[in-house]
């Protein structure tokens, strides 16, 4: 049998590195929210997404999460008038990217709470852990 502290502090790392794979997803989709394509009539930056999986850790006797994939969102693209805009094509209509702060900043801010979260017990779990060490000592 795992002890529960073990396995406590074994899932919430998996959600770590499952919520630090997101941020990171999130910050380049916002770093390039508004990068169009380089030649005329060419495709902007297309939005990346992150699907998670559960899965059951036997050893742990729980469900764990990780990263199942990192895609492209299929949005359309908008068009804007700008024919100064290398990327603007005969008519000078200029893909923009598929990328909507409002929605990127909703997610992030989501994300970092659940890394919080799972940080905290973390942190919980590590006091739990010393105060039996104190009380075996004492």
């Amino acid at each position: 049998m795992v002890d529960p502290l073990i396995a406590s502090t074994k899932l919430s790392s998996a959600g770590l590195e499952a919520q630090s794979a997101r941020l990171r997803v999130i910050s380049e989709n916002v770093a390039n929210a508004q990068s169009t394509g380089r030649t005329p009539g060419s495709d902007p930056y297309a939005r990346k997404t992150i699907t998670f999986k559960s899965e059951l850790d036997r050893a742990l006797g729980a469900s764990s999460v990780s990263v199942k994939e990192i895609g492209r969102d299929e949005t359309p693209f908008p068009v804007e008038y700008d024919p100064g805009n290398p990327a603007a094509d005969e008519n000078g209509m200029v893909k923009k990217p598929n990328v909507n702060m409002l929605i990127e900043m909703a997610d992030m801010r989501e994300a970092n709470r659940s890394y919080q979260a799972n940080l905290q017990m973390m942190k919980q779990v590590r006091a739990m852990i010393s105060s039996t060490i104190d009380l075996m000592r004492g």
